[in-house]
């Protein structure tokens, strides 16, 4: 079969993430991210997650644009829902490290491969190179 001329696309779902809340969207890949991208600037395919695991009242006074708000006790069935893929890169941070260390765990026990605990919000600041 002569495919000359032809474009192809793969309905896929992919992950966005738009002014902080992670987007699911499954279309016709090639086509809808572009036009995605092109409409929402701030709309980015996530490679690598970042989330603070911080209550919403910590969030509120200090946080990093942009990054994923999920309590450290609700982590598991929220990352199952925003990310069923267990090869998602997830990166964790608190105050000072110790619930994004709990996090991590919970989400190792759950499969997921690419976890990492990063620590407190100024270390994951510092990782990244974000100044305050």
């Amino acid at each position: 079969m002569d495919t000359a001329g032809w474009s192809f696309v793969t309905l896929a779902t992919a992950t966005f993430i738009f002014r902080g809340t992670a987007v699911k969207l499954r279309a016709l890949f090639g086509y809808t991210v572009l036009l995605i991208t092109l409409a929402f600037p701030g709309v980015c395919l996530a490679d690598t997650v970042w989330i603070d695991v911080r209550s919403p009242v910590e969030h509120t006074l200090d946080s990093i644009d942009g990054d994923l708000r999920i309590t450290h006790s609700d982590i598991v069935p929220e990352v199952e829902a925003l990310f069923p893929d267990k090869n998602t890169h997830i990166k964790l941070y608190c105050r000072s490290g110790g619930r994004a260390a709990q996090a991590a765990q919970a989400l190792e026990d759950a499969g997921y491969q690419h976890v990492e605990a990063i620590g407190g919000i100024d270390d994951a600041r510092s990782t990244r190179g974000i100044d305050e």
